[in-house]
């Protein structure tokens, strides 16, 4: 069940509050996943469901040298693309989304990473929280806003959504941001779900919008 949260204007004020806040904390808006390419972006992706952007940065080089595009990886040995991203767990699927999806790319796309959610979403291993990362970060647009867990988390104690669902939150922010945040505010979030506003230690004592968070404390 949703928790109850204020109106819609209380919270686009809390929002305009925090943008300032939060972008003199975190004024860096480089994704932490290394890359190159779109394919290499949607790839690192699909690899950090679950799994620290450190580790898939450790396990991409490989990768990325023993496939460099869409025709190689749909034409890989299964076990060998398992072994190389074993590592960052649940590495049978993640194989095998990885592998489904640049066979459809060559397929339909011609190799090419397509530019639209609507064509992401329909890739394996692809949700709108990845298609949002890629559209946003490879391709400069917003469609949407990436909820992870991170985000759902902040979102929540911040009282700008009472779901949980992770498409059910995006609704919710994509409501209270303007389209030209849609990249920048949930991954200052992410930033801030990694530094101050962790899932079972919060520290609400340094956090620089504590001001802000209904949650304070309380968390």
């Amino acid at each position: 069940m949703a928790r109850r949260t204020d109106s819609l204007r209380k919270r686009r004020d809390r929002v305009a509050h925090l943008k300032p806040l939060l972008a003199g904390r975190y004024p860096d808006l480089t994704v932490s996943l290394d890359w190159e390419t779109p394919l290499e972006l949607l790839v690192a992706t699909i690899l950090s469901a679950q799994c620290t952007d450190e580790r898939v940065n450790r396990v991409t080089p490989a990768l990325f040298d023993r496939y460099p595009d869409a025709v190689a990886l749909a034409n890989a040995d299964r076990g060998e693309l398992e072994e190389l991203v074993r590592s960052t767990g649940f590495y049978r699927n993640k194989a095998k989304n990885i592998q489904g999806m640049a066979r459809l790319l060559v397929a339909d796309y011609d190799g090419r990473v397509p530019d639209t959610m609507d064509h992401l979403v329909e890739l394996p291993g692809v949700a709108r929280k990845t298609a949002n990362v890629v559209l946003s970060n490879a391709f400069g647009r917003n469609e949407g806003v990436v909820v992870d867990t991170h985000v759902r988390r902040v979102a929540g104690r911040l009282g700008l959504t009472g779901e949980t669902d992770p498409v059910r939150v995006e609704r919710d922010l994509m409501q209270v941001l303007e389209p030209a945040d849609w990249h920048a505010f949930p991954w200052r979030m992410i930033l801030h779900g990694r530094q101050r506003c962790s899932a079972r230690n919060p520290d609400c004592a340094s956090c620089e919008i504590r001001g802000l968070c209904p949650s304070a404390d309380r968390a």
